[in-house]
């Protein structure tokens, strides 16, 4: 009796398991969207939005007193610390996050050097001076760097500026910690 009784309860144990794991990856992804002080502002930003316009030609912007590289849109691109010049380590939720740009990329007057490597998906993600780059969903408008600093999916996120470095001192979102990349 106390046997059935454990092996009922197991199945409803385990679906509770299941609902549970993506109203975590949830909470995880609008806490990394929300970390980071700005001005709050309702949804339109979608990835599709995002990687769509990164494809093909990119320009720099200044962000809070920084130059870093945009999408055609004007939305701030980012790196991954925990990539490499020819590994994305940013896939799956994380990529749903931070949509890797298209390659490849060009952006006139941008001193520098556009790459791209192979995502594990087969697709090909454009690259800066051998970082693989990145928009990121929680950047809602053009001209916010809200990535920038974050420590989110297992490394910290950089706004990818034009002299490799932001200026000492200053960060486009106030959040981060002056750095390019």
């Amino acid at each position: 009796m106390i046997r059935s009784l454990a092996l009922r309860k197991a199945p409803n144990r385990r679906l509770r398991m299941l609902l549970a794991l993506p109203a975590a990856a949830a909470v995880v992804a609008v806490a990394a969207a929300c970390s980071s002080p700005g001005t709050p502002s309702s949804s339109g930003g979608g990835s599709s939005a995002h990687a769509a316009a990164a494809a093909g030609s990119l320009m720099a912007a200044k962000i809070g007193g920084a130059t870093v590289l945009t999408n055609a849109k004007g939305f701030t691109l980012y790196s991954f610390a925990p990539d490499t010049s020819t590994k994305s380590n940013c896939n799956g939720t994380c990529a749903q996050n931070w949509p890797p740009v298209k390659g490849p990329a060009t952006a006139a007057g941008v001193k520098g050097t556009f790459g791209t490597i192979k995502r594990p998906d087969g697709s090909i993600q454009a690259t800066f001076d051998g970082h693989p780059l990145y928009t990121f969903v929680g950047d809602t408008a053009p001209g916010q760097a809200k990535g920038n600093g974050l420590n989110a999916a297992g490394g910290v996120w950089h706004e990818v500026t034009t002299s490799g470095s932001a200026p000492a001192g200053s960060s486009s979102s106030g959040s981060g910690g002056g750095y390019g990349y």
